[in-house]
């Protein structure tokens, strides 16, 4: 697992993880239910999309949009096993244990506080 503050440098050179931003409806959504409300819909989509050991449609588990949670996942490349693997040295293939979910939730609750 990566420091946040190293992390979000990394993110931030990425022409693609840097391209990520709310739309209007998500911006407003994320207004309307409040950052407590977002942070557990976040952490039950990381129990139920990202935890698992092995995901059968891993890469592609995680819309681009429809949930603040969604962008902020691509965003911080925490939107499947791969881009664990490769962004937060997360490794694949073994179910998240419950300090790298934690984790995960960290890193999305602090985009999405930036957004705020």
């Amino acid at each position: 697992m990566r420091e946040l503050d190293e992390l979000f440098a990394a993110l931030g050179r990425s022409r693609f993880r840097s391209s990520f931003q709310l739309n209007t409806h998500d911006s407003h959504y994320l207004h309307a239910k409040g950052l407590p409300v977002i942070q557990d819909h976040a952490r039950d989509f990381i129990a139920k999309r990202l935890a698992p050991a092995l995901i059968v449609n891993d890469g592609k588990q995680t819309p681009f949009r429809g949930h603040p949670v969604f962008v902020a996942q691509h965003a911080t490349a925490c939107c499947c096993r791969g881009c664990l693997q490769k962004w937060h040295l997360i490794p694949a293939g073994r179910a998240l244990h419950a300090d790298d979910q934690e984790y995960v939730l960290q890193v999305l609750m602090h985009w999405l506080e930036k957004v705020y």
